[in-house]
């Protein structure tokens, strides 16, 4: 029995017992013959339901198709893009599309984005560092669900931009879709950064008692992923989970701020 949402990135997933939470797979398939009590979400890959399969949530698949036995249950809604490519993962952490990883061309434009998130990383700390740093905290203290906030968040936003991609045509469709590009790219910037920071002062701590600058632990979580960018298909996975994971410590903390997203209470309202 699985308390915590359960996550695979490049495998398969097998459920035949109980999962109280969510399940995920990146760049692999998920085959549940027990239950799931929350969704079931699968990128890159298929989802297949046994004729035994209780799904209390969702089932969601982006790049592959869902293949529901006689008998399997579904809670909530089934959606899949079987046309949807998996070219996705890749878009997330760089641009190697249809070129071999060893490419100088991936090489030299890895590099170059290597030297913009330096940019991107001195910018953000420059104007907001208190805000980052408790963006930082929430990756480092709550990692598991920063993580499935992020995945859930990036599916979101891919299937919203898929539905307004259908609206292209009309006059609402292209700006929401830029608009929603924006939103996901200053998610990223930002969440990425936190990730950097995160990942820096954890070595830090580790080799050494004294205290490290923020921005010097910045840099060097910057240099940490920036290495194993470089390995083929281990470097696509990497950045895909720390995107994520910042992508939701983002939206936990509210950009660091720790506010509610929206006030519950009207007399709290800003007039």
């Amino acid at each position: 029995m699985a308390r915590d949402e359960v996550v695979a990135i490049g495998r398969d997933l097998t459920v035949e017992g109980d999962a109280l939470s969510d399940v995920a797979a990146i760049e692999g398939s998920v085959r549940v013959t027990g239950s799931v009590a929350g969704d079931v979400i699968v990128l890159g890959g298929r989802a297949t339901l046994a004729p035994t399969a209780r799904v209390g949530g969702d089932v969601f698949v982006l790049g592959g198709e869902i293949e529901a036995a006689s008998g399997a249950r579904i809670g909530g809604r089934a959606v899949s893009y079987p046309t949807v490519s998996s070219a996705w993962l890749t878009l997330l952490e760089g641009p190697s599309i249809g070129l071999s990883p060893a490419s100088p061309v991936v090489l030299g434009a890895k590099l170059a984005l290597l030297a913009a998130w330096a940019a991107v990383l001195l910018l953000l700390f420059a104007v907001s560092g208190r805000e980052l740093l408790a963006t930082s905290e929430a990756v480092r203290r709550e990692p598991f669900r920063s993580f499935a906030v992020g995945l859930t968040g990036v599916l979101a936003m891919a299937l919203t931009a898929l539905f307004f991609s259908v609206l292209a045509a009309a006059l609402v469709g292209l700006p929401m879709l830029a608009l929603l590009l924006l939103v996901a790219l200053v998610l990223k910037l930002w969440g990425m950064v936190a990730v950097f920071h995160a990942l820096g002062a954890w070595l830090a701590a580790r080799r050494s008692r004294r205290r490290v600058a923020a921005l010097h632990a910045a840099c060097l979580g910057l240099l940490v992923l920036g290495a194993l960018k470089l390995v083929p298909w281990l470097g696509v996975i990497v950045w895909t989970a720390a995107t994520l994971l910042g992508v939701g410590a983002t939206l936990t903390t509210k950009f660091g701020r720790r506010e509610p997203w929206f006030v519950l209470d009207p007399s709290q309202a800003i007039s």
